[in-house]
C-alpha cells in the first residue's frame, strides 16, 4: 500500500472504499490479494477493513459502528443515523439483536424497509433532534431510546432508556421524544419502557433484573441503595424492603485486557466480594445475588422462586418495611453525593 492510502486508512479508522483504493494507486488485483491474504476484510460490497482493526473491535459497539460508517460511506447525505446505529455514537448500553442491521431515518411518514444490511426508516423528526457526535449526524438520545423501544419491543426499549437516562437525559426528554409517536408502530411498547424507565440501573443486566424483582411484586424496587459500614460505604444495585439483590455477570471477572472490567485476578474479586456481603449482612439486610443466565428462559421460574423465598427469609428476620435507621442512613449518603 501507498503511504497516501494507509493514511487514508488511519483517517478512516481502518475502513477503505475500492474507488479510494484504486484512487490510492492500487490495481485490482493488488485489492484481491489484500482480501485473500486477509489484510484487509470485507464488511460489506466495495467497502474493506483492516484485519487488525476489525480483531480489536469489540461485538457490542465497535464492529456495529465499523459496519455504519461502511453503509454511511456509500449513502447519500440525506440520512441521519438512528436507532441502534444511533445509540452505538452516543455509548448506549443496548441489547443485541438476533440480525444487526445499520439504521438510518429520514424525514417523512412512517414507514420502513431494509436492503443489504441498513433498514431505512422514514419519519418525522424536528432539527433539533439531530446532533452531530464526531464525524456522524445522529438522532439526540431521547428519540433513539424511544425509537429502539417501538423497534425491537419493551425489553430492549427498558435498556436503551435506562441508559439514556444514565448518561444524562431526562424523563422529561423521553416523553417529550414520545409525544408525536402517539399513533406511531409499536410505541405502546416504548411508552412502556419510558414509564419503567430508572436512572440507577448501570447496566443492561440491572435494568433486566429491576424488571425480574418487578415481577415478583414483592415492593417498590430501588436501584444504587447506599449501606454505610464500620470499613467503607456500599451501593448495592436493587432493594426492596430490607434486602439487597446484587446483580453478578461474567465480565466482572474477566480482566480488562480481555474486554472485561477486572483489574485484578478472579480469585480477588470474588474474595472482596464475599467481605462485601458480610459487611451488608451484618447492619441488617438480606442479600441475594441474582446472575445473567437467571434473566432467561426456564431459568427465570427458578430464579423467581428463590428470590421469593430468600426474601421470605429476610422478612422473618427483619421485617417488611425497610428499617428507620437504614432508611435515614441512606437518605444521608445520597444527599451528600449530589452535593
Amino acid at each position: 500500500m501507498t503511504p497516501e492510502l494507509r493514511a487514508l486508512l488511519s483517517a478512516e479508522g481502518g475502513l477503505v472504499t475500492r474507488q479510494d483504493a484504486l484512487d490510492g494507486g492500487l490495481t485490482p488485483s493488488a485489492i484481491t490479494g489484500l482480501l485473500r491474504s486477509g489484510v484487509w476484510l470485507p464488511v460489506r460490497r466495495g467497502v474493506y477493513v483492516d484485519a487488525t482493526v476489525w480483531e480489536a473491535a469489540d461485538e457490542d459497539r465497535g464492529r456495529p459502528r465499523l459496519r455504519t460508517r461502511a453503509a454511511v460511506s456509500t449513502m447519500r447525505r440525506g440520512w441521519v443515523l438512528s436507532h441502534d446505529s444511533a445509540a452505538h455514537e452516543w455509548g448506549m448500553a443496548l441489547l443485541r439483536c438476533d440480525e444487526p442491521l445499520v439504521h438510518v431515518t429520514r424525514p417523512g411518514y412512517s414507514s420502513a424497509w431494509t436492503r443489504y444490511g441498513v433498514k431505512h426508516h422514514y419519519a418525522r423528526f424536528a432539527p433539533r433532534q439531530v446532533c452531530q457526535v464526531e464525524d456522524m449526524r445522529v438522532l439526540d438520545r431521547a428519540r433513539v431510546a424511544v425509537d429502539i423501544g417501538r423497534e425491537h419491543g419493551f425489553r430492549h426499549g427498558l435498556v436503551a432508556c435506562d441508559s439514556a437516562r444514565r448518561l444524562g437525559t431526562s424523563l422529561d426528554e423521553l416523553y417529550s421524544a414520545l409525544s408525536p409517536m402517539d399513533h406511531w408502530p409499536g410505541v405502546r411498547a416504548a411508552r412502556e419502557a419510558v414509564d419503567r424507565s430508572d436512572a440507577g440501573a448501570q447496566s443492561p443486566a440491572e435494568t433486566l433484573a429491576r424488571e425480574l424483582l418487578v415481577e415478583l411484586g414483592l415492593g417498590t424496587v430501588e436501584t444504587q441503595f447506599p449501606v454505610r459500614t464500620p470499613r467503607t460505604t456500599f451501593w448495592c444495585d436493587l432493594r426492596i424492603g430490607n434486602h439487597v439483590f446484587e446483580v453478578d455477570g461474567r465480565v466482572k471477572y474477566k480482566p480488562t485486557d480481555l474486554g472485561g472490567l477486572a483489574d485484578r485476578t478472579a480469585h480477588d474479586v470474588v474474595w472482596e466480594e464475599k467481605q462485601r456481603e458480610r459487611l451488608i449482612a451484618a447492619e441488617g439486610l438480606g442479600v441475594s445475588r441474582i446472575f445473567w443466565s437467571d434473566l432467561w428462559g426456564s431459568a427465570r421460574a427458578e430464579a423467581h422462586a428463590r428470590l421469593r423465598q430468600e426474601f421470605a427469609v429476610t422478612c422473618e428476620r427483619f421485617g417488611r418495611t425497610l428499617s428507620p435507621r437504614l432508611a435515614a442512613s441512606a437518605a444521608a449518603l445520597r444527599q451528600t453525593r449530589s452535593a
